[in-house]
């Protein structure tokens, strides 16, 4: 069943602002769509939606005054995120807010006109949802979740807390996430190292399963998972198949490492969200998303399950404890 939350808010006294142009805001309800490709029951989807509402409010707009939050969930079906796509243009918005890659596409389909502001996609102007990233033109801007170099330090890391390492799978859904970007460093890295890498591609659990076993059949199996819609919803299974067959794993969501997995080294989503309410309000107060530069993160996140470590006999490096931005125990 669809659901709906209605968020009010409004344009609170914000002094680095002009009263000029707190003035032309006026009383008028601003209406936000927001299309999210995942679960809302999901909890690493609930703290991302809170940092967005709570950086909404940091920026004067405060509940009980002028905003109305549409707010959508996609799950990962690909016909369910188009009709809700279409509902949400169909609503007329002033802005509309995507959580993924199926979901800004899904909005670009129903409308050119409508600012979209997207969060987390992958490669932006290789799916064509922006022309460039320093002036995307159009209607449509955001923030992307890591830049393309940033898979030969998966691989890297990897190696290192598995210094036995010969092989590794790149597991994901080519349905919901792009590989291409991150195959160059990720090669490089592999080359650097004498590991062999291999493309994992995954539908279902059971394709989880076959691909896991088939690493973890001889000694020097590794995995990393890039994150996305579909390999989210599906963590529980890749963490267990890669405990159950011994098989060492990067992830690029932390939601992983805290529920389990290994390792994470990637993007803090609630800051991208955080973030992504900085492009709302100044669209809402009269920017155009054209001349927004898409964004990438400065700062990239590692999270080590100390826990999961011992269980695999694997020895964590002090000099990766010593840089980690939180160890779990």
């Amino acid at each position: 069943m669809m659901q709906r939350r209605e968020f009010i808010a409004g344009l609170g006294g914000v002094a680095a602002w002009p009263v000029v142009a707190r003035a032309q805001q006026g009383d008028r309800v601003r209406r936000i769509g927001v299309l999210m490709s995942g679960d809302e029951n999901d909890p690493s989807y609930k703290r991302i939606v809170s940092a967005f509402t709570q950086g909404l409010t940091d920026f004067g707009w405060t509940d009980g005054r002028n905003v109305r939050m549409d707010l959508r969930w996609g799950l990962t079906d690909i016909n369910r995120i188009r009709a809700l796509a279409q509902e949400l243009v169909g609503l007329r918005p002033d802005i509309i807010l995507t959580g993924g890659d199926l979901a800004t596409v899904a909005v670009q389909r129903e409308t050119r006109t409508i600012p979209i502001v997207f969060a987390f996609a992958g490669d932006p102007v290789a799916q064509r949802i922006v022309a460039q990233l320093d002036r995307p033109g159009g209607n449509t801007t955001g923030f992307g979740s890591s830049e393309a170099s940033v898979g030969g330090k998966w691989l890297e890391l990897l190696s290192e807390i598995a210094p036995g390492l010969k092989r590794v799978a790149i597991m994901f859904n080519p349905e919901t996430a792009i590989v291409s970007p991150y195959m160059p460093s990720l090669e490089t890295a592999a080359r650097s190292l004498k590991v062999a890498p291999t493309i994992a591609p995954v539908h279902s659990d059971i394709d989880i399963e076959t691909a896991i076993i088939a690493l973890g059949r001889e000694p020097g199996g590794g995995l990393v998972v890039l994150g996305d819609t579909f390999t989210l919803a599906h963590r529980a299974p890749i963490i267990s198949a890669a405990a159950r067959n011994n098989v060492p794993a990067v992830y690029t969501i932390s939601a992983f490492a805290r529920d389990g997995g290994l390792l994470f080294y990637g993007t803090d989503g609630v800051d991208i969200w955080r973030r992504a309410a900085t492009y709302v309000d100044r669209i809402l107060r009269g920017a155009k998303p054209g001349d927004l530069p898409v964004q990438f993160p400065t700062k990239l996140e590692l999270v080590i399950n100390l826990k999961t470590a011992k269980a695999l006999g694997l020895t964590m490096p002090q000099t990766m404890l010593a840089i980690a931005d939180e160890v779990i125990e």
